[in-house]
């Protein structure tokens, strides 16, 4: 008889061993299977686990353990293949560690392999942190430790023990959607919130399930990640303000090179709309203006403020997003609402400025493959009717590539 999977408790056993199989008993406790494996770089488990990795990465590898950098790293990918393997296989249903800033390094790394759904939880000493390179694009769960790691007290009981019931539960999720539809990609931000409900709305009575992604960098990365899974049919770019903040280095950057590049591996329709690429949005207020901005268009927003592209960064902006459509042209279009790209960018606007645009326009019209559709519609972005415009594009899009 074939054991049911399991739940992985993967730690830094060489110094956490006593917090790891806390965990492994928690999980245990509540009728799931736990296997538990040790990613220490320093030496093997002082306790029996399924699977210690020290000997064969490190012990066996010398060039492994010529500094512990390089330990670490070789220890992630053996032990990314082990747990990918472990899934695969069906012998692995989440995955949960607890540990400092080398563990939880190390540990969500390994997570970071496994798909979207599969449970994770990290316990962290520092997951008050900027988590934004731990988590990155993928759904990982960060418990507080509160107290430091060492050793099971009151305190760091309660939340390991929390930890565990909670990887428990994640596990017996069953949730599937009732019907399925055609997806649609549709990143957005902030300041085109009304044009994205209007869309989705529009694609939902086209008979497709629309997923928004938040356009703050890691949202836009982790819908070209899914994408590369295959999940959508469709990808409506309705904001492609990310390329604005990483010129900028704003609140909405730190795109990787993949951000409207073609999907590795996937052939996909892609419209392709301008929202929010009349500005860059930055962590000031009015009350702290850069000495350099003093002079620009200014959306005083809430702790983050707008300003308005000057015509150099717009030019950029229309090549950049030119060269990265122009690597794959098939089944790409462009679609421009001539009114504005965003609710501060509109007639009467602290953002309007219809002369830089046009900039743009005529720029990626020159720019672009001859064979990608520019299209340009009086409206706003925000309109209704815009949405309903879009939205028949995509669909019309979709079904093209269907009979192709």
């Amino acid at each position: 008889m074939s054991k049911p999977p399991a739940i992985a408790v993967i730690g830094t056993f060489d110094s956490k061993a006593e917090e790891h199989q806390f965990i492994k008993a928690g999980i245990e406790s509540r009728g799931q299977s736990a296997l538990t494996i040790n990613v220490g770089t320093k030496g093997p488990s002082p306790v029996p686990v399924s699977l210690d990795l020290y000997p064969q990465v490190i012990e066996k590898k010398p060039a492994a353990s010529s500094g512990r950098d390089t330990a670490i790293e070789a220890m992630i990918k053996a032990a990314s293949e082990q747990v990918t393997r472990l899934y695969n296989s069906g012998q692995l249903v989440g995955i949960i560690s607890a540990g400092g800033g080398t563990g939880t390094h190390l540990c969500s790394a390994i997570m970071r392999k496994l798909p979207l759904g599969v449970a994770k939880v990290m316990v962290s000493t520092v997951a008050s942190r900027d988590m934004s390179q731990i988590v990155a694009t993928k759904d990982i769960v960060m418990f507080h430790s509160v107290a430091d790691i060492l050793g099971v007290n009151s305190i760091l009981g309660a939340i390991l023990d929390k930890a565990a019931a909670a990887i428990c539960a994640m596990v017996l999720s069953r949730w599937q959607p009732i019907d399925a539809k055609k997806r649609i990609a549709l990143p957005f931000f902030g300041f085109i919130t009304e044009s994205a409900e209007h869309t989705r709305a529009a694609l939902e009575k086209l008979g497709y399930e629309v997923v928004a992604f938040h356009a703050n960098g890691t949202g836009g990365m982790a819908m070209v990640e899914l994408a590369a899974e295959g999940y959508f049919d469709g990808i409506l770019d309705l904001a492609t303000h990310e390329l604005a903040d990483d010129l900028k280095d704003g609140y909405c950057g730190g795109i990787g090179p993949e951000r409207f590049a073609p999907i590795t591996g996937r052939s996909i329709p892609r419209l392709v709309v301008p929202g929010g690429l009349d500005c860059a949005v930055l962590e000031f207020t009015r009350d702290t203006v850069p000495a350099i901005y003093q002079d620009r268009k200014i959306f005083y927003y809430d702790f983050r403020s707008a300003i308005r592209l000057d015509k150099q960064e717009t030019l950029l902006l229309a090549d950049q997003l030119a060269e990265k459509l122009n690597l794959a042209p098939a089944g790409v279009k462009v679609l421009i609402p001539s009114r504005g790209w965003s609710e501060a960018d509109r007639e009467g606007g602290p953002l309007y400025d219809p002369e830089i645009s046009k900039l743009f326009v005529d720029r990626l019209g020159k720019a672009l493959d001859d064979s990608i559709a520019v299209r340009q519609v009086d409206q706003h972005i925000n309109d209704a009717a815009f949405a309903d415009i879009a939205a028949a594009m995509m669909h019309d899009m979709v079904m093209a590539h269907e009979d192709v």
